[in-house]
């Protein structure tokens, strides 16, 4: 799906971004066209070849309907824990957070808030969990054009221990 200039995309990994322009770039007699993304969470500009895009997993924010399938896949408690060692869960939670897909995304953050309940998180664990958390914040926020700060106390009210 193209983008156009001043849209919002989801680049995974990094989170929601605006397509601030379209660049042509020359290189060996071949002309590329480039979006340039800049990510809203830490400025971030990343050029991402328009034919790629989709390739890439680039698309766009979410709407406003599909945060109830997200906020349902948070609440979820029938789902056992993941009993794999660290490292096994740590290429597991990768992969679904480089997917970009804001479902998968959400699992990872869930499954980390329940050990969160649980035990201390080491450094990973809690470097992890604070990028899913902040992908899903901010992409939640952007699709119901709402603060970052409602949609944070709105996952902690969801994380709280029953």
């Amino acid at each position: 799906m193209p983008f156009n200039v001043g849209e919002k995309a989801v680049y995974p990994a990094h989170g929601v971004g605006v397509i601030k322009e379209i660049q042509s770039l020359e290189m060996e007699g071949q002309v590329y066209e480039l979006y340039v993304l800049k990510i809203l969470d830490n400025g971030m500009t990343i050029k991402v070849p328009v034919g790629n895009a989709d390739a890439i997993g680039m698309r766009e924010v979410i709407p406003v309907q599909a945060v109830d399938k997200i906020y349902d896949v948070l609440r979820d408690r029938d789902t056992p824990m993941d009993k794999q060692t660290w490292n096994r869960r740590y290429r597991e939670y990768m992969s679904k957070i480089k997917t970009g897909d804001p479902l998968e995304v959400a699992t990872v953050l869930r499954d980390l808030a329940r050990l969160r309940h649980n035990k201390t998180l080491s450094f990973g664990e809690r470097k992890m969990y604070d990028q899913a958390h902040g992908l899903i914040v901010q992409e939640v926020a952007v699709a119901k054009d709402v603060d970052e700060t409602i949609v944070k106390d709105e996952l902690e009210e969801i994380f709280k221990i029953e």
